[in-house]
């Protein structure tokens, strides 16, 4: 937005993502003059003691100098039920030199407050809804370009992996990486791996994600980091991954492919790679690996070696 375009009197910047949030704040305050802001600037963390009239009255207060007010809540949706009701009141004849920004983590649209907001104008509400868990690695790429760096998949990936989903967090690992790198470069995923520790607890998802790829590398690594969960458990899910996996093959041998969330009775976005994947395992090799699922469960319900039976079976799987 160039800072001379015409500012809403109100904005509801809604959503668990804070580094979106943070942004769209630090967008607003670039508007003020820098020596004014002092003067202009109201940021205000509402408590249960909140006076909505001193709220009303910062709202309607007129700004110094050639510079617009601007009004911070933040977190809104913590705000007593008198302050959320004076600022819906105070929407419908707003102070047109003084621009409100509401930040709040959620707020249902079905709320007085938020109905208020969006109709002060059709960009009136800034959504600030967390990218999928599936799309970080491709936001991550996006926002390491920001700070001079590029990434690939595997990259962004490995660095979703071990700092989670935070973006905030995200953001202020990609600014290390990039200070590491002099400001621009190549980060690849050997760079994830030395420079940046694991903060994020292993998903037993990455881990049949990584297996169903046959990356016995990686999948050696994300099991060594499960050790702590039951092995009788992680190995029930392997075993159902492995169905899934001949059931999806099952269907696109016969051109139906595209049914496979249907015919597992879940969600297209959990099942977007399982065609793929069983496309990487020969004729028969699904089926051994469900045989080797069952002899890996007598292991590890009798006397043999446990930790070696679950090795043991992620080279089968991953035809090593």
């Amino acid at each position: 937005m160039a800072k001379k375009a015409r500012l809403l009197p109100a904005y509801l910047v809604v959503g668990a993502d804070e580094l979106k949030r943070k942004s769209a704040i630090a967008r607003l305050k670039g508007y003020l003059d820098e020596g004014l802001a002092a003067f202009n600037l109201d940021e205000i963390s509402p408590t249960a003691d909140t006076d909505p009239v001193a709220i009303i009255s910062s709202l309607n207060t007129m700004p110094v100098g050639d510079s617009p007010r601007i009004v911070i809540i933040e977190p809104a949706d913590k705000l007593p039920k008198p302050v959320s009701e004076a600022i819906v009141g105070y929407l419908k004849d707003p102070n047109p030199a003084c621009t409100l920004l509401l930040s709040a983590t959620t707020l249902a649209k079905s709320t007085r407050l938020y109905k208020a907001v969006a109709k002060v104008g059709p960009k009136a509400v800034i959504d600030c809804t967390p990218a999928t868990r599936r799309d970080l690695p491709s936001y991550v790429q996006k926002l390491a370009r920001s700070h001079g760096l590029s990434m690939d998949q595997d990259a962004a990936r490995a660095l979703v992996d071990r700092v989670g989903e935070s973006t905030t967090m995200l953001d202020t690992q990609l600014r290390t990486l990039s200070a590491l790198k002099g400001g621009q470069g190549q980060v690849t995923l050997a760079d994830v791996e030395a420079d940046v520790a694991r903060v994020a607890e292993v998903k037993p998802w990455e881990f049949l994600d990584r297996l169903s790829e046959r990356d016995v590398q990686r999948s050696l690594e994300l099991y060594a980091l499960l050790r702590g969960s039951s092995q009788v458990g992680l190995l029930t899910l392997v075993t159902i991954r492995i169905r899934e996996l001949i059931c999806a093959r099952a269907l696109d041998a016969r051109g139906e492919g595209g049914g496979v969330a249907q015919a597992l009775g879940k969600q297209g976005w959990q099942v977007r790679n399982h065609v793929r994947w069983a496309r990487g395992f020969a004729p028969g090799e699904l089926e051994r690996d469900l045989a080797a699922c069952a002899s890996c469960e007598r292991a590890l319900k009798g006397s043999a070696d446990s930790g070696s039976a679950f090795l043991s079976l992620i080279a089968t799987i991953c035809g090593a």
